[in-house]
């Protein structure tokens, strides 16, 4: 609810409101302003004056929106039902499927360096997938943070591999567009095609399960972006060591 620049802006008195806000959302939600104010030790101008940095014309309003913060949180939860991922599993196993991880696998093969990219719970699937297709015997190098510096020739026209949920990331589509400008081919791993980062890449494979928010966080399943990378690495593997026949086995 509450943004890193509406903190920023708090001075130490409003901060006062802010410190008891955060610790007793349970009870401000009921509180009249003059029982925050005597609360949190400062006058109810203050508090009108919080209110205001937090987008809001007045404390009633401010209450409306800690509330329904308040209940969305209280209303989401985390299933565990595993229909999707089985539906997903089935689907790889299609002919048209297996087509388009044998190109994929041929454009990884040409490629002379590969990086994988991704941020949050996709830069750790990144991890995975350098880690997996290095073990397969294709060096590759990864990139989890949105400020890792890339203007190096190192990197001029390799291969990224980017994977995202959204494909709508600020800080992912940041890394997409300066690596084009590096002359690299882009090729994207997400939950839709129609997304900024598909949209933006050479070659996107998309995998179509429902988004999952915990709050502010993402926990959309990350088993079918992690399916992909062991099989594209298994497949890379048979390319390289049996030749291009092998890639459909």
């Amino acid at each position: 609810m509450f943004r890193v620049e509406q903190v920023k802006s708090l001075n130490d008195l409003e901060m006062e409101v802010y410190q008891y806000v955060t610790k007793n959302y349970d009870k401000v939600k009921y509180m009249r302003i003059r029982e925050l104010a005597q609360e949190a030790h400062v006058s109810t101008s203050t508090v009108l004056r919080f209110c205001k940095k937090m987008d809001c014309n007045g404390y009633a309003e401010f209450k409306v929106k800690l509330k329904q913060h308040f209940e969305k949180g209280k209303e989401i939860s985390a299933t565990d039902d595993v229909t999707e991922v089985i539906d997903f599993l089935k689907k790889t196993t299609s002919e048209e499927f297996e087509k388009k991880l044998d190109m994929l696998t041929e454009v990884i093969v040409r490629a002379n360096r590969i990086i994988f990219v991704g941020s949050g719970m996709s830069g750790i699937v990144a991890k995975y997938g350098a880690r997996y297709f290095s073990s397969m015997g294709k060096f590759c190098l990864y990139i989890d943070e949105p400020h890792y510096p890339t203007e190096s020739r190192f990197f001029e026209n390799a291969l990224v591999i980017v994977f995202s949920v959204s494909g709508e990331s600020n800080d992912t589509i940041g890394h997409v567009i300066r690596f084009k400008e590096q002359n690299c081919q882009i090729l994207s791993v997400t939950n839709t095609e129609n997304c900024t980062v598909a949209k933006l890449s050479d070659y996107n494979i998309a995998y179509y399960v429902t988004y999952t928010r915990l709050k502010v966080y993402d926990i959309t399943t990350q088993m079918p972006a992690i399916s992909i990378v062991e099989r594209l690495g298994k497949k890379l593997y048979r390319y390289t060591s049996e030749g291009t026949d092998h890639t459909s086995n």
